[in-house]
Protein backbone atom coordinates (compact mmCIF):
# COMPACT_ATOMS: atom_id res chain seq x y z
CA UNK A 1 0.00 0.00 0.00
CA UNK A 2 1.19 3.64 -0.86
CA UNK A 3 2.05 5.81 1.91
CA UNK A 4 -0.29 8.23 1.47
CA UNK A 5 -2.95 5.95 1.18
CA UNK A 6 -1.95 4.17 4.62
CA UNK A 7 -1.83 7.62 6.05
CA UNK A 8 -5.56 8.36 4.82
CA UNK A 9 -6.96 4.57 6.47
CA UNK A 10 -4.57 5.61 9.81
CA UNK A 11 -6.77 8.84 9.88
CA UNK A 12 -10.16 7.23 9.04
CA UNK A 13 -9.29 4.91 11.43
CA UNK A 14 -8.81 7.02 14.28
CA UNK A 15 -11.64 9.23 13.12
CA UNK A 16 -14.20 6.41 13.02
CA UNK A 17 -12.89 4.62 15.90
CA UNK A 18 -13.56 8.21 18.03
CA UNK A 19 -17.04 8.83 16.68
CA UNK A 20 -18.12 4.95 17.98
CA UNK A 21 -16.40 5.87 21.25
CA UNK A 22 -18.94 9.15 21.67
CA UNK A 23 -15.93 11.03 20.94
CA UNK A 24 -12.87 11.71 22.67
CA UNK A 25 -13.20 12.96 26.17
CA UNK A 26 -10.73 13.90 28.80
CA UNK A 27 -11.18 13.01 33.08
CA UNK A 28 -14.07 10.28 32.27
CA UNK A 29 -14.64 6.97 33.45
CA UNK A 30 -11.14 5.06 34.07
CA UNK A 31 -9.49 8.39 34.63
CA UNK A 32 -11.15 9.06 37.82
CA UNK A 33 -8.03 7.13 38.37
CA UNK A 34 -5.55 7.53 36.29
CA UNK A 35 -5.47 11.07 35.99
CA UNK A 36 -5.53 11.26 39.92
CA UNK A 37 -2.53 9.40 40.37
CA UNK A 38 -0.05 10.86 37.25
CA UNK A 39 -1.53 14.13 39.09
CA UNK A 40 -0.10 12.73 42.30
CA UNK A 41 3.09 11.41 41.06
CA UNK A 42 3.48 15.25 39.82
CA UNK A 43 2.95 16.61 43.12
CA UNK A 44 3.22 14.65 46.09
CA UNK A 45 1.71 17.39 48.35
CA UNK A 46 -1.61 16.52 46.49
CA UNK A 47 -3.92 13.96 48.23
CA UNK A 48 -3.05 13.50 51.54
CA UNK A 49 -5.43 11.28 52.01
CA UNK A 50 -6.80 9.14 49.32
CA UNK A 51 -2.87 9.10 48.25
CA UNK A 52 -3.13 5.16 49.92
CA UNK A 53 -6.17 4.54 47.88
CA UNK A 54 -4.82 5.49 44.94
CA UNK A 55 -1.19 3.89 45.81
CA UNK A 56 -3.29 0.46 46.01
CA UNK A 57 -3.68 -0.17 41.93
CA UNK A 58 -1.08 2.90 40.96
CA UNK A 59 2.06 0.33 42.37
CA UNK A 60 0.92 -2.37 40.11
CA UNK A 61 2.09 -0.28 37.12
CA UNK A 62 4.62 2.43 35.78
CA UNK A 63 2.10 4.20 33.37
CA UNK A 64 1.03 6.76 35.56
CA UNK A 65 5.52 7.87 36.59
CA UNK A 66 5.80 7.28 32.71
CA UNK A 67 2.62 9.80 32.16
CA UNK A 68 3.96 12.25 34.22
CA UNK A 69 7.19 12.15 33.17
CA UNK A 70 6.18 13.13 29.96
CA UNK A 71 4.62 16.00 31.23
CA UNK A 72 8.00 17.37 33.37
CA UNK A 73 9.65 16.44 29.99
CA UNK A 74 7.77 18.12 27.35
CA UNK A 75 6.10 21.31 29.25
CA UNK A 76 2.48 20.20 28.28
CA UNK A 77 -0.40 20.18 29.86
CA UNK A 78 -1.67 17.02 31.18
CA UNK A 79 -5.06 17.23 28.62
CA UNK A 80 -2.70 17.45 25.78
CA UNK A 81 -0.40 14.96 26.74
CA UNK A 82 -3.69 12.37 27.53
CA UNK A 83 -4.79 13.22 23.91
CA UNK A 84 -1.49 12.91 22.33
CA UNK A 85 -1.35 9.53 23.96
CA UNK A 86 -4.76 8.87 22.53
CA UNK A 87 -3.75 9.30 19.08
CA UNK A 88 -0.84 7.75 19.09
CA UNK A 89 -2.80 4.73 20.50
CA UNK A 90 -5.28 4.32 17.72
CA UNK A 91 -2.15 5.02 15.66
CA UNK A 92 -0.73 1.99 16.90
CA UNK A 93 -3.69 -0.06 17.37
CA UNK A 94 -4.30 0.07 13.19
CA UNK A 95 -0.78 -0.65 12.07
CA UNK A 96 -0.09 -3.26 14.57
CA UNK A 97 -3.18 -4.90 13.59
CA UNK A 98 -2.57 -4.18 9.86
CA UNK A 99 0.94 -5.74 10.51
CA UNK A 100 -0.55 -8.73 11.72
CA UNK A 101 -3.28 -9.14 9.22
CA UNK A 102 -0.13 -8.91 6.36
CA UNK A 103 2.15 -11.66 8.90
CA UNK A 104 -0.98 -13.84 8.21
CA UNK A 105 -0.86 -13.68 4.24
CA UNK A 106 -4.25 -11.32 4.53
CA UNK A 107 -4.75 -9.66 1.25
CA UNK A 108 -5.33 -5.89 1.79
CA UNK A 109 -8.79 -6.25 1.24
CA UNK A 110 -9.10 -8.04 4.07
CA UNK A 111 -6.63 -5.90 6.22
CA UNK A 112 -8.63 -2.90 5.36
CA UNK A 113 -12.22 -4.74 5.89
CA UNK A 114 -10.55 -5.73 9.45
CA UNK A 115 -9.17 -2.25 10.20
CA UNK A 116 -13.09 -1.10 9.79
CA UNK A 117 -14.36 -3.92 12.01
CA UNK A 118 -12.03 -2.78 14.65
CA UNK A 119 -13.33 0.70 14.92
CA UNK A 120 -17.22 -0.55 16.15
CA UNK A 121 -16.18 0.05 19.80
CA UNK A 122 -17.93 -2.96 21.86
CA UNK A 123 -17.72 -4.11 25.38
CA UNK A 124 -16.08 -7.56 25.27
CA UNK A 125 -19.28 -9.61 27.25
CA UNK A 126 -18.48 -9.33 30.87
CA UNK A 127 -15.32 -8.71 31.13
CA UNK A 128 -15.34 -5.23 32.37
CA UNK A 129 -13.32 -4.28 29.04
CA UNK A 130 -14.11 -2.29 25.81
CA UNK A 131 -12.74 -2.84 22.54
CA UNK A 132 -11.59 1.15 22.57
CA UNK A 133 -12.13 4.29 24.92
CA UNK A 134 -13.08 7.27 24.26
CA UNK A 135 -9.89 8.48 26.51
CA UNK A 136 -6.47 7.70 26.97
CA UNK A 137 -5.96 4.26 29.05
CA UNK A 138 -2.86 2.71 29.97
CA UNK A 139 -4.86 -0.90 28.96
CA UNK A 140 -5.36 0.33 25.69
CA UNK A 141 -1.96 1.32 25.76
CA UNK A 142 -0.66 -2.11 26.34
CA UNK A 143 -3.37 -3.56 23.95
CA UNK A 144 -2.09 -2.28 20.87
CA UNK A 145 1.74 -2.92 22.09
CA UNK A 146 0.35 -6.18 22.57
CA UNK A 147 -1.18 -6.73 18.98
CA UNK A 148 1.93 -5.71 17.73
CA UNK A 149 3.91 -8.28 19.58
CA UNK A 150 0.95 -10.58 17.96
CA UNK A 151 2.46 -9.27 14.70
CA UNK A 152 6.03 -10.24 15.41
CA UNK A 153 4.56 -13.87 16.24
CA UNK A 154 3.26 -14.48 13.21
CA UNK A 155 6.07 -13.10 10.96
CA UNK A 156 8.62 -15.21 13.08
CA UNK A 157 10.12 -12.69 14.73
CA UNK A 158 9.45 -14.48 17.97
CA UNK A 159 12.38 -12.45 20.26
CA UNK A 160 10.80 -9.53 19.66
CA UNK A 161 7.27 -10.60 20.19
CA UNK A 162 8.50 -11.35 23.77
CA UNK A 163 9.98 -7.93 23.96
CA UNK A 164 7.07 -5.80 23.42
CA UNK A 165 5.20 -8.34 25.67
CA UNK A 166 7.25 -6.93 28.41
CA UNK A 167 6.96 -3.41 27.10
CA UNK A 168 3.02 -3.84 27.31
CA UNK A 169 4.13 -4.94 31.24
CA UNK A 170 5.31 -1.64 31.91
CA UNK A 171 1.82 -0.29 30.77
CA UNK A 172 -0.62 -2.39 32.43
CA UNK A 173 0.27 -5.75 33.93
CA UNK A 174 -2.26 -7.65 33.54
CA UNK A 175 -2.97 -6.59 29.94
CA UNK A 176 0.26 -7.78 29.31
CA UNK A 177 -0.02 -10.89 31.02
CA UNK A 178 -2.39 -12.35 28.74
CA UNK A 179 -0.53 -11.57 25.77
CA UNK A 180 2.75 -13.71 27.21
CA UNK A 181 0.90 -16.43 27.91
CA UNK A 182 -0.39 -16.76 24.02
CA UNK A 183 2.98 -15.85 22.39
CA UNK A 184 4.58 -17.80 25.33
CA UNK A 185 2.44 -21.01 24.33
CA UNK A 186 3.06 -19.92 20.49
CA UNK A 187 7.00 -20.32 21.13
CA UNK A 188 6.93 -23.41 22.64
CA UNK A 189 4.37 -25.36 20.17
CA UNK A 190 6.60 -23.56 17.72
CA UNK A 191 9.95 -25.22 18.74
CA UNK A 192 8.28 -28.48 19.76
CA UNK A 193 7.08 -29.03 16.47
CA UNK A 194 8.50 -26.73 13.83
CA UNK A 195 7.84 -28.40 10.96
CA UNK A 196 4.21 -27.03 9.98
CA UNK A 197 3.53 -26.67 6.33
CA UNK A 198 3.33 -22.80 5.34
CA UNK A 199 1.49 -20.58 2.58
CA UNK A 200 3.46 -20.97 -0.47
CA UNK A 201 4.63 -24.54 0.10
CA UNK A 202 7.42 -22.80 2.77
CA UNK A 203 8.04 -24.65 6.06
CA UNK A 204 9.20 -23.35 9.29
CA UNK A 205 12.75 -24.74 10.14
CA UNK A 206 13.91 -25.31 14.00
CA UNK A 207 15.05 -22.06 15.72
CA UNK A 208 18.18 -22.26 16.75
CA UNK A 209 19.28 -23.38 20.10
CA UNK A 210 20.37 -19.73 21.25
CA UNK A 211 17.36 -18.22 20.40
CA UNK A 212 15.69 -20.71 21.86
CA UNK A 213 17.36 -20.21 25.24
CA UNK A 214 17.43 -16.62 25.04
CA UNK A 215 13.49 -16.45 23.82
CA UNK A 216 13.03 -18.38 27.06
CA UNK A 217 15.04 -16.47 29.30
CA UNK A 218 13.58 -12.94 28.27
CA UNK A 219 10.29 -14.95 29.07
CA UNK A 220 11.61 -15.54 32.68
CA UNK A 221 12.50 -11.97 33.14
CA UNK A 222 9.66 -10.40 31.70
CA UNK A 223 7.43 -12.99 33.90
CA UNK A 224 9.34 -11.55 36.75
CA UNK A 225 9.35 -7.72 35.94
CA UNK A 226 5.58 -8.10 36.18
CA UNK A 227 5.53 -9.56 39.32
CA UNK A 228 7.75 -7.22 40.59
CA UNK A 229 5.49 -4.24 39.95
CA UNK A 230 2.69 -5.98 41.78
CA UNK A 231 5.16 -5.09 45.23
CA UNK A 232 3.33 -7.40 47.29
CA UNK A 233 4.59 -11.02 48.32
CA UNK A 234 3.02 -13.94 47.26
CA UNK A 235 1.18 -15.65 50.26
CA UNK A 236 -0.34 -11.75 50.47
CA UNK A 237 -2.80 -12.49 47.22
CA UNK A 238 -3.06 -16.37 47.42
CA UNK A 239 -5.50 -15.69 50.51
CA UNK A 240 -9.16 -16.25 50.12
CA UNK A 241 -11.39 -12.87 49.82
CA UNK A 242 -13.84 -12.91 53.30
CA UNK A 243 -17.46 -12.43 52.71
CA UNK A 244 -17.27 -8.56 53.86
CA UNK A 245 -13.96 -7.90 51.22
CA UNK A 246 -16.21 -9.57 48.34
CA UNK A 247 -19.16 -7.58 49.28
CA UNK A 248 -17.61 -4.57 48.52
CA UNK A 249 -17.61 -5.05 45.23
CA UNK A 250 -20.14 -7.83 44.66
CA UNK A 251 -22.17 -5.91 41.74
CA UNK A 252 -19.34 -6.11 39.22
CA UNK A 253 -19.93 -9.04 38.07
CA UNK A 254 -17.68 -9.82 35.88
CA UNK A 255 -14.86 -10.54 38.06
CA UNK A 256 -16.75 -13.95 38.76
CA UNK A 257 -17.93 -15.95 35.48
CA UNK A 258 -19.61 -18.13 37.41
CA UNK A 259 -22.20 -15.36 37.39
CA UNK A 260 -22.29 -14.98 33.84
CA UNK A 261 -25.45 -15.61 32.39
CA UNK A 262 -25.53 -17.95 29.53
CA UNK A 263 -25.36 -15.13 26.78
CA UNK A 264 -22.14 -14.07 27.70
CA UNK A 265 -20.86 -17.81 27.84
CA UNK A 266 -22.01 -17.98 24.01
CA UNK A 267 -20.35 -14.90 23.06
CA UNK A 268 -16.96 -15.17 24.27
CA UNK A 269 -16.94 -19.56 24.03
CA UNK A 270 -17.83 -18.81 20.35
CA UNK A 271 -14.77 -16.91 19.90
CA UNK A 272 -12.41 -19.99 19.72
CA UNK A 273 -14.57 -21.69 17.69
CA UNK A 274 -14.45 -19.07 14.69
CA UNK A 275 -10.56 -18.75 15.14
CA UNK A 276 -10.22 -22.52 14.59
CA UNK A 277 -12.83 -23.28 12.16
CA UNK A 278 -11.53 -20.24 9.87
CA UNK A 279 -7.18 -21.22 10.85
CA UNK A 280 -8.54 -24.94 9.62
CA UNK A 281 -10.20 -23.93 6.51
CA UNK A 282 -6.92 -21.93 5.90
CA UNK A 283 -4.55 -25.01 6.33
CA UNK A 284 -6.84 -26.87 4.17
CA UNK A 285 -6.08 -24.52 1.26
CA UNK A 286 -2.62 -24.66 2.28
CA UNK A 287 -2.30 -21.23 2.94
CA UNK A 288 -1.65 -20.66 6.75
CA UNK A 289 1.13 -19.27 7.76
CA UNK A 290 4.26 -21.03 9.50
CA UNK A 291 3.50 -19.93 12.80
CA UNK A 292 -0.14 -19.72 12.60
CA UNK A 293 -0.51 -22.71 14.88
CA UNK A 294 1.50 -21.69 17.35
CA UNK A 295 -0.88 -18.49 17.18
CA UNK A 296 -4.14 -20.61 17.65
CA UNK A 297 -2.52 -22.85 20.31
CA UNK A 298 -1.64 -20.35 22.21
CA UNK A 299 -5.22 -18.48 22.37
CA UNK A 300 -6.32 -21.88 22.97
CA UNK A 301 -4.20 -22.04 25.62
CA UNK A 302 -5.51 -18.96 26.88
CA UNK A 303 -9.05 -20.33 27.36
CA UNK A 304 -8.15 -23.45 29.49
CA UNK A 305 -6.00 -21.22 31.86
CA UNK A 306 -9.54 -18.78 32.04
CA UNK A 307 -11.46 -22.50 32.47
CA UNK A 308 -9.28 -23.13 35.57
CA UNK A 309 -9.84 -19.88 37.03
CA UNK A 310 -13.31 -20.17 37.35
CA UNK A 311 -13.56 -21.92 40.20
CA UNK A 312 -10.69 -20.01 41.90
CA UNK A 313 -12.32 -16.88 41.64
CA UNK A 314 -15.43 -19.05 42.90
CA UNK A 315 -13.66 -19.85 45.81
CA UNK A 316 -12.67 -15.68 46.34
CA UNK A 317 -9.30 -16.52 45.71
CA UNK A 318 -7.57 -12.69 45.74
CA UNK A 319 -5.01 -13.32 43.26
CA UNK A 320 -7.41 -15.47 40.69
CA UNK A 321 -10.18 -12.32 41.07
CA UNK A 322 -6.85 -9.91 40.28
CA UNK A 323 -5.92 -10.68 37.47
CA UNK A 324 -9.47 -10.35 35.96
CA UNK A 325 -8.42 -13.76 33.70
CA UNK A 326 -11.89 -12.96 31.82
CA UNK A 327 -9.92 -9.94 30.04
CA UNK A 328 -8.33 -13.00 27.80
CA UNK A 329 -11.65 -12.57 25.50
CA UNK A 330 -10.70 -9.18 24.43
CA UNK A 331 -7.54 -10.79 22.31
CA UNK A 332 -9.71 -13.94 20.98
CA UNK A 333 -12.34 -10.86 20.19
CA UNK A 334 -9.44 -9.23 17.89
CA UNK A 335 -8.14 -11.95 16.16
CA UNK A 336 -11.96 -13.60 15.82
CA UNK A 337 -12.43 -10.33 14.25
CA UNK A 338 -9.43 -10.69 11.76
CA UNK A 339 -10.45 -14.04 10.98
CA UNK A 340 -14.36 -13.15 10.02
CA UNK A 341 -12.19 -9.79 7.50
CA UNK A 342 -10.33 -12.92 5.80
CA UNK A 343 -13.45 -15.03 5.54
CA UNK A 344 -15.70 -12.36 3.92
CA UNK A 345 -12.83 -11.41 1.64
CA UNK A 346 -12.04 -14.40 -0.47
CA UNK A 347 -13.80 -12.52 -3.57
CA UNK A 348 -13.04 -9.30 -4.60
CA UNK A 349 -16.99 -8.83 -5.11
CA UNK A 350 -18.04 -10.13 -1.74
CA UNK A 351 -14.72 -7.65 0.16
CA UNK A 352 -16.29 -4.44 -1.81
CA UNK A 353 -19.33 -4.77 -0.79
CA UNK A 354 -18.44 -6.14 3.02
CA UNK A 355 -16.15 -2.74 3.50
CA UNK A 356 -18.81 -0.85 1.97
CA UNK A 357 -21.76 -2.16 3.66
CA UNK A 358 -19.08 -1.60 7.35
CA UNK A 359 -17.70 1.88 6.19
CA UNK A 360 -21.42 3.31 6.06
CA UNK A 361 -22.43 1.33 9.36
CA UNK A 362 -19.29 2.62 11.49
CA UNK A 363 -20.06 6.34 9.59
CA UNK A 364 -23.84 6.14 10.43
CA UNK A 365 -22.83 4.78 13.98
CA UNK A 366 -20.68 7.64 15.33
CA UNK A 367 -22.93 10.44 13.70
CA UNK A 368 -25.59 8.82 15.84
CA UNK A 369 -24.09 8.80 19.10
CA UNK A 370 -22.80 12.25 18.54
CA UNK A 371 -25.33 14.10 16.76
CA UNK A 372 -28.45 11.95 18.48
CA UNK A 373 -27.94 9.89 21.12
CA UNK A 374 -25.54 12.54 23.13
CA UNK A 375 -25.92 15.40 20.95
CA UNK A 376 -23.81 17.56 23.51
CA UNK A 377 -20.55 15.66 23.09
CA UNK A 378 -18.17 16.83 20.36
CA UNK A 379 -15.50 14.26 18.66
CA UNK A 380 -12.64 16.03 20.52
CA UNK A 381 -12.76 17.69 23.94
CA UNK A 382 -9.46 17.68 25.25
CA UNK A 383 -10.24 20.15 28.19
CA UNK A 384 -12.71 19.43 30.81
CA UNK A 385 -16.28 20.27 29.75
CA UNK A 386 -17.46 23.96 30.82
CA UNK A 387 -20.26 23.01 33.25
CA UNK A 388 -21.52 24.11 36.74
CA UNK A 389 -20.51 21.08 38.11
CA UNK A 390 -16.99 22.32 36.79
CA UNK A 391 -17.42 25.63 37.69
CA UNK A 392 -17.80 24.40 41.47
CA UNK A 393 -14.91 21.92 41.14
CA UNK A 394 -12.68 24.78 39.36
CA UNK A 395 -13.61 27.00 42.86
CA UNK A 396 -12.83 24.08 44.92
CA UNK A 397 -9.38 23.44 43.50
CA UNK A 398 -8.77 27.48 44.31
CA UNK A 399 -8.41 25.97 48.14
CA UNK A 400 -5.76 24.70 49.72
CA UNK A 401 -4.39 21.65 48.71
CA UNK A 402 -5.68 19.46 51.91
CA UNK A 403 -9.07 20.22 51.59
CA UNK A 404 -11.28 17.23 52.06
CA UNK A 405 -14.56 17.03 50.23
CA UNK A 406 -17.48 15.76 50.93
CA UNK A 407 -19.76 15.42 47.49
CA UNK A 408 -22.49 12.35 46.28
CA UNK A 409 -21.09 9.44 46.28
CA UNK A 410 -21.85 8.98 42.53
CA UNK A 411 -21.11 12.23 41.59
CA UNK A 412 -18.12 10.61 38.95
CA UNK A 413 -21.18 9.19 36.85
CA UNK A 414 -23.83 11.37 37.63
CA UNK A 415 -21.91 14.78 36.79
CA UNK A 416 -19.35 13.31 34.31
CA UNK A 417 -16.14 14.15 36.32
CA UNK A 418 -14.61 13.19 39.45
CA UNK A 419 -13.35 15.24 42.65
CA UNK A 420 -10.11 14.17 42.12
CA UNK A 421 -9.92 14.81 38.74
CA UNK A 422 -12.00 18.37 38.71
CA UNK A 423 -11.12 19.85 41.68
CA UNK A 424 -7.71 17.82 42.43
CA UNK A 425 -8.89 17.52 45.94
CA UNK A 426 -9.40 14.47 48.26
CA UNK A 427 -13.06 13.05 48.88
CA UNK A 428 -14.27 11.01 51.19
CA UNK A 429 -15.63 8.34 48.68
CA UNK A 430 -16.06 8.23 44.92
CA UNK A 431 -18.21 5.29 44.76
CA UNK A 432 -17.78 3.64 41.30
CA UNK A 433 -13.84 4.28 40.69
CA UNK A 434 -13.27 3.44 44.55
CA UNK A 435 -14.84 -0.29 44.72
CA UNK A 436 -13.00 -1.35 41.71
CA UNK A 437 -9.98 -0.36 43.16
CA UNK A 438 -11.05 -2.05 46.43
CA UNK A 439 -10.10 -5.84 45.03
CA UNK A 440 -6.16 -5.14 45.48
CA UNK A 441 -6.22 -4.76 48.93
CA UNK A 442 -8.66 -5.67 51.73
CA UNK A 443 -8.02 -2.42 53.82
CA UNK A 444 -9.05 -0.11 51.28
CA UNK A 445 -11.95 -2.36 50.56
CA UNK A 446 -13.24 -1.72 54.27
CA UNK A 447 -12.24 1.89 54.12
CA UNK A 448 -14.53 2.08 50.92
CA UNK A 449 -17.26 -0.02 52.61
CA UNK A 450 -17.36 2.10 55.89
CA UNK A 451 -17.69 5.30 53.72
CA UNK A 452 -20.18 3.67 51.53
CA UNK A 453 -22.54 3.22 54.20
CA UNK A 454 -22.17 6.28 55.88
CA UNK A 455 -23.53 7.96 53.29
CA UNK A 456 -25.84 6.28 51.88
CA UNK A 457 -29.16 8.20 51.00
CA UNK A 458 -26.89 11.12 50.30
CA UNK A 459 -29.86 13.51 48.76
CA UNK A 460 -31.65 12.90 52.60
CA UNK A 461 -28.18 13.69 54.75
CA UNK A 462 -29.20 15.60 57.95
CA UNK A 463 -27.15 18.45 59.82
CA UNK A 464 -26.43 15.44 62.48
CA UNK A 465 -24.90 13.04 60.22
CA UNK A 466 -22.65 16.20 58.11
CA UNK A 467 -21.47 16.61 61.55
CA UNK A 468 -20.73 13.15 62.53
CA UNK A 469 -18.64 12.41 58.85
CA UNK A 470 -16.91 15.51 59.65
CA UNK A 471 -15.81 14.38 63.37
CA UNK A 472 -14.56 11.19 61.75
CA UNK A 473 -13.03 12.11 58.61
CA UNK A 474 -12.14 15.97 58.95
CA UNK A 475 -14.11 17.15 56.14
CA UNK A 476 -13.90 20.78 54.85
CA UNK A 477 -17.03 21.76 52.42
CA UNK A 478 -20.26 19.56 51.31
CA UNK A 479 -21.41 19.82 47.78
CA UNK A 480 -24.87 19.66 46.85
CA UNK A 481 -27.16 20.13 44.28
CA UNK A 482 -29.28 23.84 44.36
CA UNK A 483 -32.38 22.92 46.54
CA UNK A 484 -30.51 20.84 49.21
CA UNK A 485 -29.91 23.44 51.90
CA UNK A 486 -28.05 22.90 54.72
CA UNK A 487 -27.79 25.08 58.26
CA UNK A 488 -24.26 26.41 57.15
CA UNK A 489 -22.19 29.37 55.85
CA UNK A 490 -22.29 28.95 51.86
CA UNK A 491 -18.84 29.55 50.42
CA UNK A 492 -19.79 29.28 46.79
CA UNK A 493 -22.99 29.03 44.71
CA UNK A 494 -23.83 28.84 40.94
CA UNK A 495 -27.16 27.75 38.56
CA UNK A 496 -26.21 24.00 39.79
CA UNK A 497 -24.35 23.06 43.06
CA UNK A 498 -23.33 24.80 46.62
CA UNK A 499 -20.85 24.46 48.41
CA UNK A 500 -21.01 24.79 52.06
CA UNK A 501 -18.75 25.24 55.09
CA UNK A 502 -18.04 22.19 57.14
CA UNK A 503 -15.11 23.93 59.32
Amino acid sequence: MKPAGAFLGVVLFAVLATANSGGYRYGVSDQAFYIPSVVYNLNPALFPRDGPLLDAQANLMASDELVAGLVRTTGASLPHVAAAIYVLTLVMLIAAAAAFARGLGYSWWAVTLFGVLLTFRHRIAKTGANSLEGYMHPREVAFAIGVASLACLVRGRHLWAVILVGVSAVLHPTTALFFGLVVGVAVFVLVARPESQGRNGNVARPLPQGRVLLIAAVLVATAAAAWALTARPLGGRLVTMDTDWLGVFAEKDYLFPAQWPIDAWLINLAYPLVIVAVWRARVRRGIAGPNERGLVMGLLASVIVFFVSVPLTMAGIALAVQLQVTRVFWILDFVAIASVAWWLTQSRKTAMVAISVCLISSAARGCYLLEIDQPERQLVTIELPDTSWMDAMHWLNTQPADWHVLADPGHAWKYGISVRVGAVRDTLIEQVKDSAIAFYDRDIAMRVAERAHLTTDYDQMTIARLRMLDEKYDLYAVVAIVGVAFDLPVLYRNAGFTIFDLR
